[in-house]
């Protein structure tokens, strides 16, 4: 499961549902019957990999939100309407930025040649520096967003050398498939969903410049509750779990997703074989990458300050999260 996935299926018009949330019960950390855990999701993600892995039995209560993309589902966390949720790498540097308030708690890292920047078959673009001057949809804030900015530093150009459309990905697909844009940032399953059905051509990957990274991010109110910290620490223990799950179940995952989401089962298949994402430590390597990250985004002036990204992460799942790594 890649974090990448924010809707359903692409033609849909996109649309936030954010589930009746209500205040639910708080509880000491020993009595999880009485935690309900506000948890932000994306078609085809936590939900759907948590079922498909037979986890989703949990001893609180989940109430789920969905959301298109990883932006608002952080300012959802910060504002404490939801408590935790899974975003893409760069989200959780944009509301770094923003002084929000959440946390980074657990990571997962995926493939990277699924995030990609693509273009119409027939397109003349044959190399990042043919998109000078051309116009490129992307989710603003997201990982594509991330991607870009990052695939363009390489060929020594910058932002400010192309005309960046931001559109979520089922309005990005549309735009996409009718040419209005030159080409698409993206993320799997769209990535495989354009190959195989919108005639699409991958104009470069996120090789050598992408991290891969995802997480898990909660809300600072949400790891100040006692009951609501330990209802997280068991949900991104069985997250990890799931995880480790669908990398040995592509067949069952893919299925899985494509019944979630609506995207046919070649697409799903296409998208899981090439590397669902694995729990890894969230060390001072995945720090150091991000940092990286967010000080290109500084340098390039599409965030005005410096992020520390080490003032939004949380380790205190650390020693639970890496026992779930190894005995799952």
């Amino acid at each position: 499961m890649k974090v990448r996935l924010r809707n359903g299926i692409l033609v849909a018009v996109a649309a936030v549902s954010l589930a009746a949330c209500g205040t639910g019960t708080s509880a000491t950390g020993d009595d999880l019957t009485k935690v309900v855990l506000k948890v932000g999701d994306q078609k085809g993600s936590s939900k759907a990999l948590l079922t498909a892995a037979g986890l989703d039995k949990a001893p609180y209560r989940i109430e789920w939100s969905t959301f298109t993309s990883g932006p608002p589902l952080l300012e959802a966390a910060s504002s404490g309407a939801i408590d935790i949720g899974a975003v893409g790498n760069t989200p959780p540097i944009f509301a770094a930025a923003a002084n929000a308030k959440i946390s980074v708690v657990s990571s997962a890292k995926g493939n990277v040649t699924s995030d990609a920047v693509l273009v119409p078959a027939d397109s003349p673009l044959r190399s990042v520096q043919d998109l000078r001057g051309k116009n490129v949809a992307v989710a603003k804030g997201s990982s594509a967003h991330g991607q870009i900015l990052l695939t363009l530093k390489a060929a020594n150009l910058s932002t400010k050398d192309l005309k960046l459309n931001f559109l979520q990905p089922a309005d990005a697909y549309a735009a996409f498939t009718q040419k209005r844009v030159d080409a698409w940032a993206i993320w799997d399953p769209y990535t495989s969903q354009a190959l195989q059905e919108a005639n699409a051509r991958v104009l470069v990957d996120g090789t050598g410049t992408a991290n891969g990274y995802s997480f898990q991010v909660a809300g600072r109110t949400a790891l100040a509750d006692p009951g609501k910290s330990a209802g997280i620490k068991d949900y991104v223990t069985r997250i990890a779990k799931a995880e480790k799950w669908a990398d040995t179940h592509h067949g069952d995952w893919a299925k899985a997703w494509s019944a979630d989401t609506g995207l046919v089962i070649k697409v799903t298949t296409a998208a899981t074989d090439a590397g669902p994402d694995l729990p890894v430590a969230l060390d001072d390597e995945v720090v150091r990458s991000e940092q990286r990250l967010a000080d290109a985004f500084t340098d390039d002036r599409t965030l005005t300050s410096k992020v520390d990204f080490q003032a939004f992460v949380d380790k205190r799942y650390a020693a639970d999260l890496d026992a779930a790594r190894s005995n799952s």
